[in-house]
């Protein structure tokens, strides 16, 4: 998905709130229901997308950068606003509010970067960009070692990954995040869990504890997102 500049809209949301209130909405909507309301006009139905979706961008940030989370989730649905009308029909909505966070991240480094070299978010890692997010205190060894091979594999598959088997991003998802088809977000995916892989081995010398933490990646990984769910409520 390609960024997108412009003015606030006028119909932008008020600063998100860390700990939003939801809509007044009586029964259980899905996406693309409440996202068609939203179009035609429907506040309450966008309140109830960015309150549902709220938590998956703050986590989305929250372990790329090490400052400035509430600013880039507010800035991603302030851009979602202003561009709600140029999501096509038959897209998920979550495909394209995370490729608006994507976007809003990479501005976010380039404009931290302007008077240095040009970034390569397939190569560079958060670690290569100089950031320290949020660190599990009280997580196990296998979710501390995931968190940190996350961040020193490239940002764009972290990115993936994280979406995968945090947010549950389906194939199709992915390709439509990656604007690719389902085949090849399926093999970009494998590609990035085996770099994963690869950097967790050399992090880690404990064979038993790197086996644990490559075979059990889905229960690490949630582990890895309810501890940061805990960060955010502190």
């Amino acid at each position: 998905m390609s960024s997108h500049a412009g003015t606030t809209s006028r119909t932008s949301p008020r600063r998100v709130d860390r700990h939003p209130r939801r809509a007044t909405i009586t029964c259980v909507v899905d996406d693309e229901a409440l996202l068609t309301a939203w179009r035609a006009g429907d506040q309450r139905a966008g309140s109830e997308l960015f309150h549902r979706h709220f938590d998956a961008v703050f986590r989305f940030f929250r372990n790329k950068v090490d400052r400035g989370v509430d600013d880039l989730v507010q800035r991603t649905f302030t851009r979602c606003v202003e561009f709600r009308q140029s999501i096509k029909k038959d897209s998920a909505f979550r495909a394209f509010l995370f490729g608006v966070a994507r976007n809003v991240l990479r501005e976010h480094y380039r404009g931290l970067k302007r008077r240095a070299r040009e970034i390569d978010f397939e190569r560079e890692s958060v670690v290569d960009l100089g950031a320290s997010p949020h660190s599990l205190i009280d997580g196990q060894r296998q979710q501390r070692l995931l968190l940190e091979g996350l961040r020193r594999i490239s940002l764009e598959d972290q990115t993936l990954l994280e979406l995968y088997y945090w947010e549950r991003l389906t194939g199709v998802d992915l390709g439509e995040f990656l604007g690719v088809n389902e085949n090849t977000a399926r093999t970009r995916l494998r590609r990035a869990r085996l770099r994963l892989e690869k950097t967790l081995a050399e992090l880690e010398a404990s064979r038993e504890l790197l086996q644990s933490t490559i075979e059990n990646l889905d229960r690490w990984a949630e582990g890895v997102r309810l501890q940061l769910a805990v960060s955010r409520s502190a």
